[in-house]
């Protein structure tokens, strides 16, 4: 027997190889009979995973039926060369499919990449769409999450979170919780994972809300074995990893088929339990990956078995096999390449990149146990489902929060009520309305310019009707009208502003122009002219009917929709509250609200100015100017204060409304109790109507207001005039009788002193026509005093006569206008 070649060229073996490496590293050295074909094998016999405890039994027991077979290399005779790998990661990194760094590397260890499209496949079959992932930071696992997110965005399925971590997965595991992670993949080895779900515990990362994906070729009572790494206990471990799903690559043929070594999977168990004198699988490591090594062997030796007759054909020997002789380095390399045939751990075929193509099994944790939930083939696409899938839920959970989009509508008590006030103020302007039109003639009314009141009362109406449109949003109209209520709430409010504030102000303004200046001969002369008073609220409404015009073609207005920090309902429901809020905006509206409450702010407080400069005059050309700045004091206040106070609360709809609204509503009373309410107590208690139409159809209306008021008012100064007349005639005739009385007296008092006195001359005369003859003489005593003396008022009937030429002359100027007007 000739020696084994020495000095046989070597390799550099990947640190990162799985289970164990498979290659061959023959040479042809003579035998007796046959000639022998040297396999060099690692096995990892110690450390973190001795899979080659399992694996190295498996791969004699094949050796064995391939040299015992005669129609499998009849010339050739396998012998395993093989060494403690020392490693304890496996051949299933992603990284030996690199064709450029191992271009003749074949394993019946899938890659750790097949995984993938089972996990892509079952994120679809429960529609998840976004998901999470945490790794350890080795080569394997970023290479497998680097196919993985491959695929997930081939799918449209969107990775959201990305965590690693080397050592200690307390920060990962926090983060993903922060970022709201729900469906998680995790790639860890098992003494990590045991750190991970100990963290995962202390964050309430479990539960009906999560789903976690693990790898599935730990032990199966893995997060039940103690590790003083971690200070969890068993029963928290095994609360945190209930319900978690695995996927691992199927090893063992599910089917009872014989394949290429003529025995089926559980007869293979059978021999290999055998093999290893009773040993516990579950304490044997590798025991689960066994078929794997089993079926490698068996596809080197079929793939050598091929390569005889072509190699043969051009004049090629396998022991002259060796790692420069590229003719059977290419046959080799085609023969693996296309390999095809049944073993133990099912049918056994290759990729282009040398990966075994295998069935995935899917595992679910259910009562601390795994079970069978289904099966994927990757290379047919076929998801085999059992439907034994169970939930600590109603069913699989959501990939997210669901967040719930809700509008927020303004509250239907609130607009109820506020339109019935709103409806009502509307009816207190139409009776407004229609008494001052009724009693347009009435003088009281026509000194009070009634037209500009009518223009009052009719823009106190439209700004209590744009309370309804106020109140309108998507709950009441298709969003697609909303503009147009945008609209009829802006043009409603700014044209009844500009009649209602500003006839006010128009009355306001041209009594502070023509009445408050110092000249009072210049006053006397200055007539108030109607049409200029219709003239300035003609100016103050058409710079607002142009102002929103521009508006409206510049920049119009549409719907914009405010979100809120998302809510938790009540109760324990896995979804959030997304709460929305329609506004009417435009694109720059703070610019045109800046003009027009500016415009707005000057126009209320120049009223404000003007309505206290006028406070004091008194005027019978707008006789209710007094109760116009009232009005003013009031509207511009609550418009000042409203204005800003709206844009603040403009993300509160009950608020914003309430406040609006009411502001509007109030200014609207206050000002028709005001200017109308007086009127009309006027009327009622004084009657003035009767009388003012009685004379307007005896003398028709009168085209000078100035002299139709003085008319009137000497008419009612030659009443009262009258009625004193009638008083002093009537004390006149009393004092006269009396008078009458005093001097019959006294004429019989004379008649019987002279009888008395008739014998004796008297020392003086008496003539009735002197009334100081009744005076003593000189040297005579005074009489008494009279018993009946004469009445005061006898001595102011002089005073009375006075009075009654004046009232005659009254009369006569009296007379004298009538005759004019007439």
């Amino acid at each position: 027997m000739k020696r084994l070649c020495q000095n046989l060229p070597r390799r550099p073996v990947s640190r990162y190889s799985l289970t164990f490496i498979l290659t061959v590293l023959s040479c042809s050295c003579p035998a007796l009979g046959k000639k022998k074909l040297y396999i060099g094998a690692l096995f990892p016999m110690s450390g973190g995973w001795p899979g080659g405890q399992a694996c190295l039994p498996a791969a004699q027991m094949a050796l064995d039926l391939v040299n015992n077979r005669t129609d499998i290399l009849p010339d050739y005779e396998l012998e395993l060369i093989h060494y403690d790998s020392m490693l304890s990661y496996g051949s299933s990194s992603p990284a030996l499919s690199n064709r450029q760094r191992f271009p003749t590397f074949f394993r019946t260890h899938p890659s750790a990449t097949l995984h993938n499209p089972t996990r892509v496949q079952l994120f679809q079959k429960w529609k998840w769409t976004k998901i999470a992932t945490i790794q350890q930071t080795t080569e394997v696992f970023t290479s497998t999450l680097d196919d993985l997110e491959e695929r997930v965005k081939e799918a449209g399925i969107e990775i959201s979170v990305r965590q690693s971590f080397l050592t200690d997965p307390a920060v990962a595991v926090k983060n993903l919780k922060r970022q709201d992670a729900r469906i998680i993949v995790g790639l860890f080895y098992e003494t990590e994972a045991r750190k991970v779900f100990c963290e995962v515990y202390k964050e309430k990362l479990y539960g009906k809300k999560y789903v976690w994906f693990l790898i599935g070729w730990y032990a199966d009572n893995w997060f039940k074995i103690k590790d003083p790494s971690i200070n969890c206990t068993v029963e928290q471990m095994t609360e945190a990893v209930e319900g978690h799903v695995t996927t691992e690559i199927v090893m063992l043929n599910p089917e009872t088929v014989r394949g290429a070594s003529n025995l089926t999977s559980q007869e293979f168990l059978a021999q290999l339990m055998s093999k290893l004198g009773g040993k516990n699988p579950e304490e044997t490591g590798g025991f689960q990956e066994a078929p794997l090594a089993y079926d490698a062997v068996w596809a080197l030796a079929l793939a050598l078995n091929k390569t005889v007759g072509p190699l043969r054909a051009k004049g090629h020997r396998l022991e002259d096999f060796n790692y420069n002789n590229r003719d059977i380095t290419a046959e080799i390399y085609r023969a693996m390449n296309t390999s095809s045939f049944e073993g133990v751990s099912g049918h056994v075929v290759f990729d282009a990149q040398g990966s075994r193509m295998a069935w995935t099994l899917i595992e679910q944790l259910q009562g601390g146990s795994y079970k069978k939930i289904g099966y994927y083939d990757s290379t047919k696409g076929n998801l085999s489902w059992y439907g034994n899938d169970k939930w600590i839920g109603s069913g699989p959970p959501a990939d997210q929060t669901v967040v719930i989009e809700e509008f927020r509508y303004l509250s239907q008590k609130l607009f109820v009520s506020v339109s019935v006030f709103a409806g009502l103020g509307i009816l207190l302007g139409i009776v407004c309305l229609t008494f001052n039109i009724y009693n347009s003639n009435v003088r009281y009314i026509q000194n009070s310019q009634p037209y500009l009141n009518n223009m009052t009362a009719v823009g106190c109406m439209m700004s209590l009707a744009a309370v309804f449109p106020l109140g309108i949003d998507g709950l009441h109209v298709h969003r697609k009208q909303f503009p147009i209520i945008c609209q009829f709430r802006l043009w409603l409010l700014g044209l009844g502003f500009s009649l209602a504030y500003g006839s006010m102000f128009t009355k306001i303004w041209w009594v502070h122009t023509v009445f408050t200046k110092k000249d009072e001969k210049k006053d006397k002369k200055k007539h108030l002219e109607p049409w200029k008073l219709y003239a300035t609220v003609g100016v103050l409404l058409g710079i607002d009917i142009l102002s929103l015009m521009i508006w409206q073609i510049v920049d119009p207005l549409h719907i914009t929709v405010e979100k809120f920090t998302r809510e938790a309902p009540k109760g324990d429901l896995d979804v959030l509250i997304q709460p929305l809020l329609e506004h009417c905006n435009s694109e720059k509206m703070n610019t045109w609200l800046g003009v027009v409450y500016g415009y707005k702010g000057l126009l209320l407080l120049l009223g404000i100015f003007l309505a206290y400069e006028t406070k004091s005059i008194s005027t019978e050309k707008i006789n209710d100017h007094r109760a116009v700045g009232m009005a003013i004091y009031n509207v511009a206040v609550l418009c000042m204060i409203t204005a800003p106070v709206t844009m603040i609360l403009s993300s509160q709809q009950d608020a914003s409304f309430a406040f609006a609204s009411l502001a509007i509503v109030f200014s609207v009373y206050i000002t028709l109790v005001v200017l109308f309410v007086p009127k009309m107590r006027r009327l009622i208690t004084r009657g003035e109507w009767q009388s003012d139409a009685q004379e307007t159809m005896k003398t028709g209306s009168s085209t000078n207001n100035n002299d139709e008021e003085k008319s009137r008012q000497l008419e009612r100064e030659n009443k009262e005039l009258q009625k004193i007349i009638q008083e002093k005639e009537e004390r006149v005739s009393e004092l006269r009788n009396q008078l009458s009385e005093r001097q019959a007296l006294r004429s019989r008092r004379r008649a019987s002193t002279i009888t008395n006195q008739n014998h004796s001359p008297p020392p003086f005369s008496i003539t009735q026509s002197d009334p100081r003859s009744l005076a003593p003489p000189p040297g005579y005593p005074a009489p008494a005093s009279d018993p009946h003396p004469v009445p005061q008022s006898f001595a102011n009937s002089s005073s009375l006569y006075q009075s009654d030429s004046k009232i005659s002359r009254n009369k006569c100027h009296t007379s004298r206008l009538q005759l004019l007007y007439k």
